[in-house]
């Protein structure tokens, strides 16, 4: 069988052959330092006579179980990948495993406290690395719901994208922790957090009068650096300004943020469940840019839960879509609803100068970039994906208009709840209440790489007075392509002392 590298291609293929229904997690993640035990029962629909494989990056296989057959773990399994021949209309998948503990932030992390001794887990999933944690078809478009039940010591938090349902004690110092089954998600934003976590609660009323518990973790000996009141207070506010905008119900059960060691990202939108790097824990006084971007982070990962988590990608060419949405919309979210008023001031200065950097290197490409596996989306995730796309975004909202343009959204997200999309499900949102044709300002845009220069060529007569002005559009050399501009253009005057700006239409391009 091939290695680790899913292509677009399997994908589709496999995509194609079955579908996820349902995942029961069972792990026991007490047995020693360097790996633990997995048993998961998949429940899912194929084409009778088919063969496929699914994902399970083991260190070893000790049961197979298809429909009530057992397969030899020697000649069905490569520690990668299991093969399943023969499936039929409904089929019913239960595998036994041994999987290892990660120290790169990869699938299921174990990490040990050098303070205290105190042992802490927690899962990054982010491209394909559930399959690191449970046999899984490790592809966004094939959604499913997950059961996890989880034993561990019993003085320990655990953690899930569901309420917990129940604690069992098993004795020993151990309990089965049974969580509440997930609406249809996409494996790569499951998760699991455990250890002796320290925690405070609140909960806020949602818009459709439904209470959601939150939470905010962190470990024992960083407890007193958390200001764990001031990141409700920002959630409660981006929870109401989220709802209102997309005019739609926050859609999971509750909302955890967890800020977690070793973590190799700044954020991960887990559905209900967010983790976060430890550096967003002060343990010093540091810098107002710092204190803002951590606010936008957090309102980041809180606008995936609709865009990305209710709604999903297809493939990974649209892993864009996902980032410069949630990037667009928590720096215009800590804009409008924080004390930062002036992100968008710091999101010129510092993210688009990144996406402006980015996009004259040899290295650049397209927004919408070509995704033929796996291995290509680990290097997409750059100035171009997050701070280009978000620049676009906030040029389509200007283009169409902001009414138009999150009515459309919230449309979209009526529509495709739970389910996959791909960018053209959006755009035929947004063409229908704006009223525009959006297929060329998509492939300008989308479909293109590098910057153009913008420049105003004024022309005045013997007195000074302004009789001509236009603005200038001039490419890049290897980039020759005109885009179209919607934008603000100020006259600015001095009276008195003061600055002061005459009133101008906006200006198109």
């Amino acid at each position: 069988m091939p290695g680790e590298n899913l292509t677009q291609k399997e994908a589709q293929e496999r995509a194609s052959v079955v579908s996820a229904e349902s995942y029961l997690v069972e792990l026991d993640v007490t047995t020693d330092d360097k790996t633990f035990k997995s048993k998961t029962t998949i429940h899912f629909s194929g084409t009778a006579g088919a063969a496929t494989f699914i994902d399970a990056q083991t260190k070893s296989v000790e049961k197979i179980t298809l429909n009530g057959e057992d397969l030899d773990p020697s000649t069905h399994s490569d520690n990668v990948r299991i093969s399943l021949p023969n499936l039929q209309s409904d089929n019913t998948l239960v595998i036994e495993a041994t999987g290892i503990y990660s120290n790169s932030g990869e699938g299921l992390h174990r990490f040990v406290d050098p303070v205290d001794s105190e042992v802490y887990l927690y899962t990054q999933f982010e491209v394909p690395d559930s399959r690191r944690m449970f046999p899984v078809f490790e592809q966004p478009d094939l959604k499913a719901t997950f059961e996890f039940k989880i034993t561990a010591p019993s003085n320990w938090e655990v953690i899930s994208n569901s309420p917990l349902a129940q604690k069992v004690e098993l004795g020993d110092g151990k309990s089965r922790f049974e969580f509440s089954p997930t609406p249809r998600i996409s494996s790569y934003i499951t998760a699991l957090i455990a250890g002796p976590y320290k925690f405070w609660t609140d909960e806020l009323t949602s818009s459709n009068g439904k209470v959601i518990p939150l939470g905010v973790y962190c470990r024992g000996s960083l407890a007193k650096y958390m200001d764990a009141d001031y990141i409700f207070e920002k959630t409660k506010a981006g929870f109401e300004f989220f709802e209102k905008l997309f005019d739609f119900p926050y859609p999971f059960e509750k909302y955890d943020q967890l800020w977690v060691p070793d973590f190799n990202a700044g954020a991960m939108e887990n559905a209900g469940a967010v983790t976060f790097t430890e550096s967003y824990v002060f343990r010093s006084a540091v810098s107002d840019a710092i204190r803002e971007r951590r606010v936008v982070t957090i309102l980041h990962e809180l606008a995936h839960m609709w865009f990305g988590d209710l709604v999903t990608m297809r493939w990974w060419n649209d892993l864009w879509l996902n980032e410069s949405f949630a990037e667009y919309v928590s720096t215009l979210a800590t804009a409008e609803a924080s004390e930062w008023t002036e992100a968008w001031t710091t999101f010129a200065a510092l993210e688009k100068n990144w996406a402006y950097r980015q996009d004259q290197l040899p290295s650049t490409h397209p927004i919408v970039a070509t995704i033929n596996d796996l291995e290509d989306v680990q290097v997409n995730f750059d100035g171009i994906t997050y701070a280009k796309g978000a620049s676009v975004l906030k040029q389509l909202v200007a283009w169409v208009g902001r009414e138009p343009f999150f009515e459309g959204v919230a449309r979209y997200f009526k529509k495709h709840q739970w389910q996959n999309t791909e960018l053209k499900d959006l755009l035929v949102e947004l063409e229908a209440t704006s009223g525009r044709d959006l297929s060329g300002w998509s492939k300008l845009w989308l479909e293109t790489a590098g910057v153009n220069t913008l420049k105003p060529k004024i022309e005045t007569d013997a007195a000074g007075l302004i009789t001509s002005f236009e603005i200038v559009q001039t490419t890049q050399e290897g980039h020759d392509h005109q885009r179209p501009h919607r934008m603000g253009i100020g006259f600015f005057n001095l009276e008195d002392g003061k600055v002061h700006k005459d009133s101008l239409p906006r200006a198109r391009c």
